[in-house]
């Protein structure tokens, strides 16, 4: 598909010069597609971790904001630049500009699918499923930046519009949509895979989509709590 040398590429440069890191339980990764990855975010690291790791081709949401070139330096320099990099306000803003011009025709070349606002939020699900029925894997990280961070896990609540998937992908093709769980440790330098959660679509699907988010969260504290205690003992847990 469109994209894939670059991604391949993406990965493997970034996996060397960035995340080196560990892909742990792959035995649960999905043995067809598609099926959607949720991720803790790991501040900036995340998506790299993700990319890096996973030997299957994802799509990820991004925000809208990261592919167009009139909101991306703003965006960039006050979720990126300045906060994880501690670059001053000074210069942030000139490396953003110029950080921009790199990353956005990555990003717009590696299939990525744009998260809008308001309104315009049916794109991004339009998108979505388009991208499911042809086959694509899709990576999401639903994590709510306006709430406040848990320290024991380094999460802030989810969102729960993700879920609304299972039943859009249900309704165009009858199929179940599976949503595997991903816990990125940025400390150990590793990424765990949990056991996929399946929607159901005969039940109520408000109901679901909490049922969803609840579950992945849940899931995905446990699987990094268990890169915590597995540092802490020094051996490997049994999945």
């Amino acid at each position: 598909m469109k994209g894939d040398a670059l991604y391949w590429f993406l990965a493997r440069v970034l996996d060397r010069l960035v995340w080196g890191g560990e892909l742990l339980n792959r035995e649960n990764l999905p043995d067809e597609a598609p099926v959607v990855f949720i991720s803790n975010h790991a501040a900036a690291l995340g998506p790299i971790a993700i990319t890096s790791s996973l030997p299957v081709r994802v799509y990820p949401w991004v925000i809208e904001d990261m592919v167009d070139f009139h909101k991306a330096p703003e965006y960039l320099r006050k979720d990126f630049i300045e906060p994880q990099l501690h670059i001053s306000p000074r210069f942030s803003l000139m490396i953003a500009i110029l950080l921009s011009k790199i990353s956005i025709p990555l990003l717009r070349a590696m299939d990525c699918i744009p998260v809008w606002q308001g309104d315009a939020l049916h794109e991004t699900y339009h998108m979505s499923i388009e991208y499911l029925v042809e086959g694509r894997n899709l990576l999401i990280f639903p994590e709510d930046p306006k709430q406040q961070m848990n320290e024991l896990y380094r999460m802030t609540p989810f969102y729960k519009g993700f879920a609304r998937l299972g039943e859009m992908y249900f309704k165009r093709t009858e199929k179940i949509l599976r949503f595997y769980p991903l816990a990125v440790h940025a400390v150990e330098r590793k990424v765990r895979v949990g056991a996929p959660i399946s929607y159901n679509p005969y039940t109520d699907a408000l109901r679901e989509r909490d049922r969803i988010k609840h579950a992945l969260e849940s899931t995905i504290h446990d699987l990094y709590l268990k890169i915590n205690l597995e540092a802490h003992a020094g051996i490997p847990l049994p999945p």
